[in-house]
């Protein structure tokens, strides 16, 4: 009897042994792969023995019953995480486990630009490959309720900046983020305002922002083109701003702003109604947002394209005729 529990216990060390040797030897033998690297998504509340199907079918030589064994023996079969991943040539199923467990997945991007529409945001999301298009047929309301926004109108009220996500993530994730980003930056921007500025509200200064962002890329004008529309608006004076113009127009604009449409009344046609316009017109960018907060103390009232992307400002109308007349005649020639 106890020779039989000898050869018992014996035959259990050498099973435990070749077990162990060939956990060692499956966990760090590099997996054969069809091409490399090798995209792989894994579903939400996809088990191990899942996730390891999918790896093996688009071309990895995995064994899911193998892996999914290594899993459980090692604690982490119910750690897998959702997402894209990128299997390249030379890793192994414990490096593999570690990826999936860690959700180390592949990360795309999109950029979305200072003074782009709402409508360019869209048309970027729905372009860009890696990003699932859960906000397609929806309308922008549908969008912003879709995103928890209190507001219904999206233009404005996303912060351009370059994110990244996992491939195959939500538009509406990306959204989300955009929006709570410009919305968090507003409000921290709005709380350190210059005092005395003629906006009602946050909102009010988001579509100055706007404005800026439209009329000059120069950093160093921004500043300077804000105290224009402010020292406006505090006089009651007509903003008189072409991109708001432009941006009413929507598709009827074919490039050239005419005499005719700066005489058409609209709720953006800035030149037959006062005030702001009644949303953002683009983007604003953060150096906008700082402007049209911390506007440049001027008494300029009017300022006229250089032609080099720069702008002459001007006191009073008869200064402003001089300078559009020297720069807009330098241009025609």
């Amino acid at each position: 009897m106890k020779k039989i529990l000898r050869w018992a216990f014996a035959l259990a060390v050498v099973g435990t042994l070749l077990s162990a040797g060939w956990l060692t030897w499956y966990a760090l033998t590099p997996i054969p792969l069809a091409a490399s690297p090798l995209d792989v998504h894994v579903e939400p509340g996809s088990s191990l023995r899942a996730a390891a199907r999918r790896i093996d079918a688009a071309g990895a030589r995995l064994s899911p019953g193998q892996f999914t064994l290594l899993g459980r023996l090692l604690g982490k079969a119910s750690d897998i995480k959702a997402g894209s991943y990128e299997v390249e040539t030379g890793i192994t199923p414990w490096r593999l486990l570690e990826k999936l467990t860690r959700g180390d997945v592949t990360l795309a991007e999109i950029q979305f630009i200072e003074g782009w529409t709402f409508r360019q945001m869209r048309a970027a999301l729905d372009a860009h490959p890696a990003v699932r298009h859960d906000t397609a047929g929806l309308t922008e309301r549908e969008i912003m309720r879709l995103i928890d926004a209190d507001q219904n109108q999206a233009e404005g009220w996303f912060f351009p900046d370059t994110y990244l996500f996992g491939k195959g993530a939500s538009d509406v994730d990306i959204l989300r983020r955009a929006h709570r980003m410009m919305h968090n930056i507003l409000l921290e921007e709005w709380q350190r305002r210059d005092p005395d500025l003629p906006y009602a509200s946050p909102y009010e200064a988001l579509i100055m922002a706007s404005i800026v962002e439209k009329e000059t890329g120069i950093a160093a004008d921004r500043a300077l083109v804000a105290s224009v529309f402010v020292n406006r608006l505090r006089r009651g004076m007509l903003l008189q701003t072409d991109p708001s113009v432009i941006y009413g127009l929507g598709d009827k604009f074919d490039g050239n702003l005419r005499k005719q449409d700066l005489l058409r009344d609209g709720p953006y046609n800035t030149y037959t109604r006062p005030g702001l316009p009644p949303s953002p017109i683009a983007m604003p960018g953060l150096a906008s947002l700082r402007a049209a907060l911390h506007p440049a103390r001027t008494d300029y009232l009017y300022f006229v394209s250089r032609g080099d992307g720069s702008s002459h400002f001007s006191r009073d109308m008869d200064e402003h005729n001089r300078a559009v007349n020297k720069y807009q005649k330098r241009k025609s020639n």
